[in-house]
């Protein structure tokens, strides 16, 4: 048996960097958060429940704002505040979503106030975000803001018909947005996981067939980890992706480039 061969490693430095993520107290905000903090980056979780004082994390380059991205004055509370005590913003990471379990349906079945809180959180509350910090980046001539899409921006499965389409119109709003602002020096992007072990997931297992079922869909055999996600999006907003906008990046574990995201429909008895 061979013995195992080495692997590479990317080590980033995003000391003075202010970076704004929203939905980053649990899953893959949660697992961005913390790279970026790792790498001495200034962050501010921005979450609708996040965590009390006591289950706060002992980390002094982390704080954590109460903001509902379905509320306009939430978001631009966030964005002042950040503001005010730091003088900038550098990175955006658009992460807060929703996928209740009673958006598992065919959209004649989606009851009104569930399809209509997804849409006010997963879409307007990317826009209402990257409208309060665009300001601030191009006064500054400098800024990467990163849409957390999904892999079913890109293709679908029956029962999933308000979270997939919101999730394409996130990968359209950073190539819009990379485009527009391309020349103010501010990069736009997007990532697309496939299915990552994270609470959301974890809730919809068994509406996905399983654990092992949702693992075998993908190539690599096994579902992500949030730190697998967040390692992209360190890396999208680096230098080392400077010439990198207005695109998505997917981190499906090769889930994309199977001829079928979905399981075929039951054979008729």
């Amino acid at each position: 048996m061979s013995a195992k061969r080495p692997s590479g490693n990317v080590i980033f430095d995003n000391r003075d960097r202010i970076v704004i993520v929203t939905g980053g107290s649990m899953g893959i905000g949660q697992a961005i958060t913390h790279a970026f903090a790792q790498s001495n980056a200034r962050v501010y979780v921005a979450d609708v429940n996040p965590p009390s004082h006591e289950q706060q994390p002992d980390n002094k380059s982390v704080t954590y704002l109460r903001c509902d991205t379905a509320s306009e004055a939430d978001c631009k509370a966030v964005v002042r505040k950040v503001v005010e005590e730091q003088g900038a913003v550098d990175v955006l990471v658009n992460n807060a979503a929703i996928q209740p379990p009673g958006s598992y349906h065919p959209i004649d079945r989606v009851p009104p106030e569930v399809w209509q809180r997804m849409i006010d959180v997963n879409l307007c509350g990317y826009q209402r975000m990257a409208a309060a910090v665009l300001p601030h980046m191009k006064r500054q001539h400098s800024g990467v803001i990163i849409n957390l899409a999904s892999g079913q921006a890109h293709r679908t499965a029956r029962e999933v018909g308000v979270y997939g389409p919101i999730k394409s119109a996130n990968v359209m709003q950073a190539r819009q947005w990379g485009v527009e602002y391309a020349r103010d020096g501010i990069r736009v992007l997007s990532v697309s996981p496939g299915a990552i072990n994270t609470p959301m997931i974890r809730a919809s297992l068994e509406e996905q067939g399983g654990g092992a079922a949702l693992g075998n869909r993908h190539p690599i055999g096994r579902i992500g980890e949030p730190h697998e996600v967040a390692s992209a999006v360190l890396w999208l907003t680096s230098d080392a992706a400077s010439f990198v906008t207005a695109t998505d990046l997917e981190v499906d574990g090769g889930l994309g480039s199977f001829g079928a995201f979905a399981d075929p429909y039951p054979t008729p008895r």
